[in-house]
């Protein structure tokens, strides 16, 4: 089997996989569903990110063992110590920081 094989073979069996848990959301209580909502959209994340890149046929074999990659993903994402609270901060930062700047860029325009 040709990396390109292996590589839609492991989307194709994490698609099924978050198919799968959809349809189990829509079967949940409405509090339940907001609750994994995270866990729904961290896992559409993981899916997309496979769409743009390709991994290398030992690391599609590897992932393939697994019956669940997508829930061994999602699980280790979430135990992952990233930068995402920073970047989230630093999102809201620079947004008050701009809306800073262009009150002030319209108070020197009116004094003129």
């Amino acid at each position: 089997m040709t990396e390109e094989e292996l590589n839609t073979q492991l989307y194709e069996r994490m698609f099924e996989e978050q198919e799968h848990f959809h349809d189990e959301l829509l079967g949940m209580s409405p509090q339940d569903i907001l609750d994994n909502a995270y866990k729904y959209v961290m896992r559409e994340d993981l899916l997309l990110s496979l769409e743009y890149h390709d991994l290398s046929e030992k690391q599609c074999r590897a992932l393939l063992k697994s019956e669940t990659p997508l829930a061994d993903l999602f699980e280790r994402w979430e135990n992952h110590e990233g930068g995402h609270m920073e970047e989230v901060w630093d999102v809201i930062q620079c947004h008050a920081n701009e809306i800073i700047r262009e009150d002030f860029l319209r108070s020197r325009r009116k004094e003129r």
